[in-house]
């Protein structure tokens, strides 16, 4: 616990450092920083954004170092129901770990930051802006990306000190540019209704701790081209977006929780480029065309590392493929409800190692896309000894998974996140997946 704190730090000294422009940027004045930070800016020359990204592919290497040990203690915390019993709430849990860590508080409003101590699988750590003060977004404008208003939401999230961030009243935001997030960073939007829409949407690029809650993303644009703020002392150019709901790269600890998500230009979750360390959970998904990412391309090695839990999301009507699709890497796919797809379910290439655990699967009327799987154009003599399994799993009108592999033990432990439970309770634990109606006085 000593060395994952010692990670950590390290890590949240970095990732400071790291620019998120994708080309030539400008830069202001910085602001003063402590003798700590001087001596790590002292002996850190970053001259290119190649340099950037091996920087940053080697602190997320780190991010989960031993696997095994998550598994156990989280599946030992879940057996554990001591504390819960002193928060003396108890008697109202659903079997949704992370709700029944939290909202059975009638004063979950005053408890906001409980929320960080709740998080579960491969993101468990992400805790946001925890340790730092509240910010009040008041105003729903974005007029200028490089100098934002100060009560805006892009005024919030580049600041570089530790942030739990909420929102005065119901609003509507449409981002003219990406909204480019720095380290230790909570978005909550429990008890308003916050939209993201008809514009640039989140972008989560070369930090760490972000937690997402709450928000309703939805008709994300490409946006591009454009100057954009990354933090009080930087902005940058940015190229072309490709207009994803949530665009996770070259980040860890990162956690997306009961976001109602749906009809992005491309994706609705994408994590690419070592990314790692990532939980995405109690969400729901809708009208969409290709809706999780996770993993670069088939020759982008260093997605290896990446380890990603999907828990407890709901997958619904007007979906097509990529529930998620993924390369490389190890993913955990846990006690989700699939009511919809077109195409395919879960998909894959590059060898990934896929454990599906406690799902419902319920396959499409059209008698070609009952398959929960595909591999995506790779040969069988190559896919069949990729670890790919299907346990508890409930699979209805017909649905079937292809497993595949030797089921070696070592890799399934790498993609091991939690304590799954049985699939017949998928209905009763994903019941509240989206943006919750949390109201002040009451239980959300």
């Amino acid at each position: 616990m000593v060395m994952a704190a010692q990670v950590l730090i390290s890590v949240y000294c970095l990732v400071l450092l790291i620019s998120v422009s994708s080309s030539s940027s400008s830069t202001n004045n910085p602001p003063a920083t402590s003798t700590n930070e001087m001596k790590v800016l002292q002996s850190s020359n970053y001259s290119s954004m190649a340099a950037r990204i091996k920087e940053i592919e080697k602190l997320n290497e780190y991010a989960v170092q031993d696997p095994e040990e998550v598994v156990a203690m989280v599946e030992m915390s879940m057996r554990n129901s001591t504390q819960r019993r002193k928060l003396g709430y108890f008697s109202c849990g659903t079997g949704n770990p992370i709700d029944d860590c939290w909202r059975c508080d009638p004063n979950w409003r005053r408890n906001r930051k409980k929320l960080a101590d709740c998080g579960i699988g491969f993101g468990r750590n992400a805790i946001g802006g925890r340790d730092g003060r509240y910010y009040v977004v008041t105003d729903p404008r974005d007029d200028d990306p490089v100098n934002p208003r100060p009560g805006t939401l892009r005024h919030a999230v580049i600041q570089e000190a530790p942030l739990w961030i909420v929102f005065k009243r119901d609003m509507v935001i449409q981002l003219k540019q990406e909204l480019i997030m720095n380290s230790f960073k909570t978005i909550d939007a429990r008890g308003v209704n916050v939209h993201i829409a008809n514009g640039a949407c989140l972008t989560i690029q070369f930090v760490t701790n972000i937690i997402i809650h709450g928000l309703h993303i939805h008709d994300c644009k490409p946006t591009g081209n454009a100057l954009v703020r990354s933090s009080p002392s930087h902005y940058g150019w940015r190229t072309m977006a490709d207009g994803d709901a949530i665009s996770i790269f070259g980040s860890s600890h990162i956690w997306v929780d009961h976001n109602s998500l749906s009809n992005c230009a491309d994706g609705l979750v994408d994590a690419v480029m070592g990314s790692t360390a990532i939980t995405i959970s109690n969400n729901y998904f809708t009208h969409h065309n290709e809706v999780i990412l996770l993993g670069h391309s088939d020759t982008y090695f260093r997605d290896k590392l990446m380890q990603v839990t999907i828990a407890y999301n709901h997958f619904g009507e007007g979906l097509i493929q990529r529930m998620p699709r993924c390369r490389h890497g190890y993913f955990h796919v846990v006690n989700n409800d699939y009511t919809h797809w077109e195409m395919y379910a879960i998909g894959g290439s590059a060898n990934p190692t896929i454990n599906s655990q406690g799902n419902r699967y319920l396959a499409p009327v059209n008698p070609f896309a009952k398959e929960v799987t595909k591999r995506v154009d790779t040969d069988g003599s190559q896919w069949h000894g990729w670890n790919w399994r299907s346990e508890g799993d409930l699979l209805l009108n017909g649905a079937y998974f292809i497993p595949s592999g030797a089921g070696a033990a070592a890799s399934y432990a790498r993609a091991s996140s939690l304590g799954a439970k049985s699939s017949t309770l998928v209905g009763t634990i994903t019941a509240g997946a989206g943006v919750l109606n949390c109201r002040k006085g009451g239980r959300c």
